[in-house]
């Protein structure tokens, strides 16, 4: 399929007038959305507890995590959130996407209105 970026708008659920403009990897094999901490921290978002992660190579890595408000349209959705470091990519994860309604259509490449089955 390709790589699929979106910009989204995300803010301190706190204080919703404090947000900021991030380009995101749409990554569908990671669970979480990860952004810059400097993002984060511009925006008032703060750690709520520091957890450990393993990645696509199998390193584990320790990293903090938060809540923050993600954008989409007229949709916006609180996600757990990855405090990124200087070298992470900006990250928008399954978890997001499900919560905000979202799934990737691979053949437009872009974000659409998820199917929802209720069973």
């Amino acid at each position: 399929m390709g790589l699929l970026e979106v910009r989204m708008e995300i803010a301190n659920p706190q204080r919703m007038e404090l947000r900021a403009a991030v380009t995101l990897l749409v990554d569908t094999g990671a669970n979480y959305s990860m952004i810059p901490r400097r993002v984060l921290d511009q925006i008032g978002v703060v750690p709520l507890e520091r957890v450990e992660f393993e990645i696509a190579d199998g390193r584990r890595i320790q990293r903090d995590i938060g809540e923050a408000t993600f954008f989409w349209n007229s949709k916006h959705r609180s996600s757990t959130v990855i405090f990124g470091d200087n070298s992470d990519a900006a990250v928008l994860g399954v978890v997001t996407l499900e919560e905000l309604g979202l799934e990737v259509d691979p053949v437009n490449k872009e974000l659409r209105p998820a199917k929802l089955i209720l069973y």
